[in-house]
């Protein structure tokens, strides 16, 4: 038997790990038959084994005592990364939270192919926007988490290149891509030169004309979406004092941020929603505000929201399904109120698609096609943005959640081989 390499992608929503050998690439299994795990841990109360993934998300859903922790990629780069939260009777910092993930992942390619000291992990062109102090501390601290987990050479590669990897692997002559990965946290972009005969050269970095990347991504969307869709009917900007005032945004905010819910379940929390309500015009939304903070229902309000945004890339208009979480309605979410409230950040995204072709030297006309990776690539308004951006360009699509796992194996076959 041949050498096997490893890549490991630990994503905002969902991970992978890879492994490449001489004959290809593929992703393993990572709960059951699944090569995808939601980026999920379930902490009970009673102090058990914390659960990961699918198991993680039913155990929350089906009333477990315990916490739901997700969106933990979106803590790198952040303050947040070496503060402690409350698990159970006790503290653990975020960071752990993360490095038991990642040791899962770890316990998972071992029972495949045990006893692999190297990897290459995948990382965003950009952890932090415009901080390239944090963005170093980001990649540092997963670096010294995979160590931890027992991986003694460690690399990374960018995920955009990482799924241009796995996309040259179809291609039977030269072509000029871009590379359009929109993960859950981030939006990356690489402009590459790709072809059969280069997928063998040892070297690539001459072949990476420009690579670029915000911090905007799924969780975004989502957040945004329940902020004009959902939030509202539990008190978001309700007036106060006969409309004098208005409701203060941040528990609101962060009720719609994934990262954020857990934060929302304190005493001085509950205490201050309840003085909220002798200020509402409207009390019987703040009601509800506390219906899901006191049964915790943050994170299933926040799976409905994701469950219609995802319905929304193939339908006109869904049903949000909130009454059993808020005792309120089930309001319609369309698509076109959808769009306008993602305006903006997809704006930002078109003016990326603009920016890191100039920084290849190239005009639109050189793009011969554009691979669309990565769980919101689908939107209608994303895709729209692109054609419009490069009209003469093909739109390919691979393996939404998989391209960046299996392009970090082959790329770890290339550096460590």
């Amino acid at each position: 038997m041949g050498a096997v390499f490893a890549g490991l992608d630990f994503g905002t929503s969902n991970s992978t790990v890879g492994l490449a050998d001489a004959g290809g690439a593929r992703l393993i299994a990572l709960e059951g038959d699944q090569v995808t795990l939601p980026s999920a841990v379930f902490f009970h109360a009673d102090g058990e084994a914390p659960d990961f993934g699918r198991a993680a998300l039913s155990a929350y859903l089906e009333g477990d005592e315990g916490r739901l922790m997700r969106g933990l990629k979106s803590t790198l780069g952040s303050g947040l990364i070496q503060e402690r939260t409350a698990v159970g009777n006790r503290a653990v910092s975020f960071r752990d939270i993360l490095q038991r993930f990642i040791a899962h992942l770890r316990q998972r390619l071992d029972a495949v192919q045990p006893g692999l000291t190297q990897v290459v992990l995948g990382r965003p062109v950009h952890f932090v926007d415009d901080d390239p102090a944090g963005d170093a501390a980001a990649q540092a601290v997963l670096e010294e988490i995979a160590r931890h987990c027992g991986f003694r050479d460690v690399e990374f590669q960018f995920e955009p290149v990482a799924a241009a990897l796995d996309y040259e692997q179809r291609l039977e002559r030269e072509e000029i891509v871009l590379v359009f990965d929109i993960g859950g946290g981030t939006s990356d972009l690489s402009v590459l030169r790709l072809s059969p005969l280069r997928a063998r050269l040892a070297e690539r970095a001459g072949d990476i004309l420009a690579n670029d990347g915000i911090r905007v991504g799924g969780t975004d969307f989502d957040r945004l979406l329940s902020l004009a869709e959902v939030m509202p009917h539990l008190g978001y900007l309700s007036p106060t004092r006969g409309g004098a005032g208005t409701m203060p945004r941040h528990y609101w905010q962060d009720l719609a941020t994934w990262h954020r819910i857990n934060s929302l379940y304190s005493q001085r929390v509950m205490a201050d929603l309840k003085a909220l309500t002798h200020e509402a015009d409207h009390p019987e939304r703040i009601a509800r505000m506390i219906r899901v903070v006191e049964g915790r229902h943050g994170h299933a309000l926040a799976m409905e929201v994701e469950r219609a945004k995802i319905a929304l890339s193939g339908e006109e208009a869904t049903r949000l399904a909130l009454s059993a979480l808020t005792g309120g309605p089930n309001p319609m979410a369309r698509r076109d109120r959808f769009e306008e409230a993602v305006a903006a950040p997809v704006a930002r995204i078109g003016a990326l698609i603009g920016s890191t072709i100039a920084a290849a030297g190239l005009g639109p006309d050189r793009i011969a096609t554009v691979f669309l990776t990565g769980g919101s690539s689908q939107l209608p308004l994303l895709r729209a943005t692109v054609a419009a951006a490069l009209p003469q360009a093909r739109l390919a699509t691979g393996d939404m959640l998989g391209s960046v796992g299996t392009g970090l194996a082959l790329d770890a076959r290339r550096r460590f081989g």
